[in-house]
């Protein structure tokens, strides 16, 4: 009977930790969050075709296309979606249907939440700084972070993101650069502090970018090794957001443009919003 009782303690007291460390993992998900809506640009300028005016001639059409002259510059996006993500790898890839939010702040950092609907349930978030997530919402399988790698990871991803959903946060200016690839392909470098990431956008004759791709710091290989890697995917279903024509539909992978690429997320975007854009 006693070791009962004692198994039955020791349970309630690793339950209760891991409950009391899902409380502190979301009360950091919400600081983080708040902090990045909180850089939306208080008096935003309004965008006019001579900002773009000395670009190469893709990321012209790409900003033309994604930016109606006037509309207010927010450089903040919340995103909601839902969708599929891949739990497995490309010959197994167990695609389990999901949802997520997130706010993206190009180029201070992101905060991604999601939790699958079906199956194992899995929920968690990533950020620039940290990767956490659970099964049956208590038990951690992932608590990455901290380190450069992660830095780098998380980097790559949030700055290709930007050209989705926050084109205003890659406008030309401090930090931001493009350079001509070819006549459908412009290449857009961001460098924040230590970090530095280039994507390359690809346009169709409208200015829709279609294809975004880069060389991201990864351990998604078979030797989970660090290094640079294809990464990429595709967007389409464009919709008019608050002056921003900004797809609705992405899927993206690891090894793109190689016979290795394998789309583990697939997204459909349900709302974007820019906080703030009511003042």
């Amino acid at each position: 009977m006693k070791t009962i009782v004692g198994i039955a303690i020791a349970l309630l007291m690793s339950l209760s930790a891991l409950a009391v460390l899902v409380a502190a993992d979301r009360r950091a998900d919400l600081a983080e969050w708040k902090r990045l809506t909180s850089l939306q640009p208080a008096t935003p300028r309004r965008f006019t075709q001579e900002m773009v005016a000395g670009l190469p001639e893709p990321a012209k059409r790409y900003f033309l296309f994604t930016i109606r002259s006037g509309t207010l510059l927010r450089h903040v996006a919340e995103i909601d979606m839902e969708g599929r993500i891949s739990l497995g790898t490309k010959d197994a890839p167990a695609y389990q249907p999901m949802e997520a939010r997130q706010v993206l702040a190009v180029p201070e950092g992101f905060v991604w939440t999601m939790r699958t609907l079906g199956g194992m349930p899995v929920s968690g978030s990533d950020s620039a700084t940290w990767t956490r997530f659970r099964i049956f919402w208590l038990i951690p399988v992932a608590r990455l972070g901290g380190d450069r790698n992660h830095a780098l990871s998380a980097f790559g991803r949030y700055v290709a993101e930007s050209v989705f959903w926050t084109p205003a946060a890659l406008l030309p200016g401090p930090g931001v650069t493009w350079e001509r690839v070819d006549a459908n392909t412009a290449r857009v470098t961001v460098r924040h502090e230590d970090l530095e990431q280039a994507v390359d956008v690809t346009v169709d004759r409208e200015g829709r970018p279609v294809k975004v791709s880069f060389q991201r710091w990864s351990d998604a290989n078979p030797d989970k090794e660090h290094r640079l890697q294809p990464f990429g995917g595709y967007l389409s279903d464009f919709r008019v957001v608050g002056g921003y024509r900004l797809p609705f539909r992405v899927e993206a992978g690891n090894m793109f443009d190689t016979d290795d690429y394998f789309p583990f997320f697939l997204a459909e975007v349900t709302e974007i919003r820019f906080p703030g854009a009511s003042r």
